[in-house]
């Protein structure tokens, strides 16, 4: 399978798209983070790149100690871009604006200028939001909805881990925007390297991951065998010290995928048949790591057998659920994360149970990081989360707060994360970490609610239409969905008291 065959799509279907007031921005890359479809990016420039820049390329001095004597530019492709607006409300400055597209100043020689440079990624922590988006995103221009909830997950977790990560996707909407074919948007760096998709049987997507890890297991273990039989021919030398440099690092992803490389370019100055023999898999010399990713109906419904299992195992692998309340792919069905009150297909009078708490079923165990993330709410604990869950040397379960177009948000799709900020405000959906390494592992990120449930609700169409149809059931649904949410947050603002007493 190709990758990156959206780049060559340009479907150029924005009427209005961003354009960027360079004195005002405060760079803080906001923007890129919460763009769905990776159209608008900042850039890094040296005075001699910036030199050789087209004349009409905006930009100016980064900010920053890092970043000091850089050029900083902010571009966006406005043939892939989709007029959502996320970017324009996100911003912090107000240093976006939309304007129509045929006024654009964004020219496609600025946007293929600043992709042929160099990636700037040491100058900044990635597990921040300004350092994670100078990184190149491996999973652009997909077939999502304009303003979509679930591709900026997506898109950072290919930012953070893209080079080196094996994907399982649950069959889904992060399927149907994942793999259109022959539209691919993941895509790989200069050096091909990229994360390796693939997607199995909706049910089965949490051991089909699990299978993934079991085999690049013993295929890396078997190549640790091929090293150490080198070393006992070669004992010696520039070879041998990068042989013993990599089995040092050999559980550690970010130590062995530099140390293979060392010793790949040994190796191929290298005559002896071992070397050979470890070159020919050389494509395990590195440790991958390993994420599924699929929607509540998947994790909390069809799947959630095998992701019990799974995780159950003890195994180094992650999952991160697109939680968006129903079945968005198939047309809005009634899941086990529809909250009471919902409309939904199969609850055309609103939801009659509570939502499925998924995270705290699975704190029972004691061996899992979890977390729950609203990207909109709270960028850096959702930082915090990725960076915990990929360093905790077993399994992790991270969930997400995904608005959809099938909510009906009133305030439109271009204030998604404006919509995700609310839901926390409200104590609809509490933040917290769950860190099995610590004495006390339980944290609780949200603060009090201070937002008025009701008015949360009644901002949304999957909400406000059950007071039209159903005046009487609305009024009895949403009280006890108000009610459970406030014990919700009691519950576990008691258990982060005590666990920090």
């Amino acid at each position: 399978m190709d990758m990156g065959l959206t780049a060559y799509e340009k479907r150029d279907i924005a009427l209005r798209v961003p354009e960027w007031d360079a004195r005002a921005c405060v760079q803080c890359n906001r923007c890129s983070f919460v763009c769905p479809h990776a159209v608008i990016r900042p850039f890094l420039m040296t005075p001699h790149e910036s030199a050789a820049a087209p004349s009409d390329l905006p930009h100016v001095p980064a900010r920053g100690g890092a970043a000091q004597g850089y050029d900083y530019a902010l571009q966006i492709s406005v043939r892939d871009c989709t007029g959502c607006g996320s970017c324009i409300q996100s911003c912090p400055a107000s240093a976006l604006s939309l304007i129509p597209r045929k006024a654009s100043k964004n020219t496609p020689e600025q946007w293929e200028y600043l992709l042929s440079l160099p990636e700037k990624t040491d100058l900044f922590d990635p597990f921040t939001v300004k350092g994670s988006q100078f990184r190149q995103p491996l999973l652009e221009f997909s077939a999502a909805c304009a303003g979509c909830g679930e591709t900026p997950y997506a898109k950072l977790l290919t930012q953070l881990f893209g080079p080196r990560v094996y994907w399982a996707n649950a069959t889904g909407c992060s399927q149907a925007w994942g793999a259109a074919m022959p539209g691919i948007p993941y895509t790989i760096k200069k050096n091909g390297r990229g994360p390796a998709w693939s997607n199995s049987l909706f049910e089965n997507n949490a051991e089909f991951c699990l299978g993934m890890l079991l085999s690049d297991r013993y295929q890396r273990e078997a190549e640790k065998l091929r090293v150490e039989a080198l070393l006992r021919a070669v004992p010696e030398g520039s070879l041998a010290l990068a042989a013993r440099a990599w089995l040092e690092g050999f559980d550690d992803a970010e130590a062995s995928e530099q140390t293979a490389a060392a010793l790949i370019e040994e190796l191929e100055h290298c005559s002896s048949p071992h070397a050979a023999a470890v070159l020919q898999h050389k494509d395990h010399l590195s440790k991958k790591c390993f994420w599924m990713y699929g929607g509540d109906g998947w994790a909390y419904d069809i799947g959630f057998g095998g992701l019990d299992h799974v995780l159950a195992s003890g195994e180094d692998l992650n999952v991160l659920v697109v939680d968006t309340e129903e079945y968005s792919n198939t047309g809005g069905q009634s899941s086990k994360a529809t909250p009471m009150g919902a409309v939904a297909k199969f609850c055309a009078s609103g939801k009659k149970g509570h939502k499925k708490d998924l995270g705290g079923m699975f704190m029972a165990y004691g061996n899992i990081y979890i977390a729950q993330v609203c990207m909109g709410a709270d960028p850096n604990q959702l930082m915090t989360a990725l960076r915990e869950a990929s360093s905790y040397r077993g399994p992790s379960l991270i969930i997400a707060y995904c608005p959809c177009r099938s909510h009906g948000l009133h305030c439109g799709m271009e204030y998604v994360q404006e919509e995700m900020k609310r839901a926390v405000e409200a104590g609809y959906w509490p933040l917290y970490r769950f860190d099995p390494r610590k004495e006390e592992p339980f944290v609780l990120d949200s603060p009090e609610p201070s937002l008025e449930y009701f008015d949360f609700l009644r901002g949304e169409t999957r909400y406000s239409s059950l007071e039209k149809t159903f005046p009487e059931e609305a009024a009895s649904l949403f009280a006890q969905s108000r009610e459970n949410a406030l014990r919700r947050y009691a519950r576990y603002a008691a258990l982060s008291r005590h666990r920090q007493n």
